[in-house]
């Protein structure tokens, strides 16, 4: 398939979003480093040490607003990452490890959002997992044991939180981020093997002029 220029622009376009999107998760994560300090993953602590980090900790509402927006950009960018990548026509095999990691990293970020609906302990957050929770239930063979993982074998409590916290935190974030360095690596990589099998113009020897001859001056 030959590459057309409208096609090489879309290609470095995807590698600047995916420079965009590890910065955005290195975001996410340092401020979610922040936030875990003062952070309590309890039924009880949730939401009073987020409303304390807001209200009285110095510059704690930036931190936490600049942690959300990250997490909500993310999704929203490598959605348009494999858009891009699709309109540039990357179909080709060596483009299936930036394929692979691109839609890897959407799902992690979509998952990010995902447990992090109940760490704030509000009444949104609690019926909207409850609800979720009776979809994922549903779910043939595996429904139950996913529920009971997720919720500690019982009712939605502090058990519940904190398993979320940790798959949150220590799971799905370090994958995310893994997943963003390696869809970097993958694009940057491809750009290089494109950039050296584009034929390079020959230059035409013929068409210079003849090089003049020194003559010695004789004294």
């Amino acid at each position: 398939m030959q590459s057309t220029q409208f096609d090489r622009i879309l290609r470095r376009v995807a590698t600047i979003i995916s420079v965009v999107i590890l910065t955005l998760c290195l975001i996410y994560i340092s401020t979610g480093v922040m936030l875990s300090f003062y952070y309590e993953p309890t039924a009880g602590g949730a939401y009073n040490s987020l409303k304390m980090i807001n209200t009285q900790l110095p510059y704690g509402w930036l931190f936490w607003r600049a942690h959300d927006i990250a997490g909500n950009a993310v999704i929203a960018i490598a959605l348009i990452q494999i858009v891009v990548m699709f309109l540039g026509r990357q179909f080709r095999k060596s483009w299936l490890a930036a394929w692979i990691s691109g839609i890897l990293l959407t799902l992690s970020a979509i998952g990010l959002n995902w447990t992090a609906m109940i760490l704030d302990w509000t009444q949104e957050g609690y019926w909207r997992f409850n609800i979720e929770l009776g979809t994922i239930e549903a779910i043939p063979f595996i429904g139950g044991q996913l529920r009971e993982i997720l919720t500690g074998g019982g009712a939605i409590n502090t058990v519940t939180i904190q398993h979320l916290y940790t798959i949150h935190s220590y799971l799905i974030s370090v994958a995310t981020l893994i997943l963003a360095i390696v869809h970097l690596s993958a694009l940057v990589w491809q750009e290089w093997e494109i950039y050296q099998e584009t034929p390079r113009p020959e230059i035409d020897n013929s068409q210079q002029p003849p090089e003049s001859e020194f003559i010695p001056s004789q004294s």
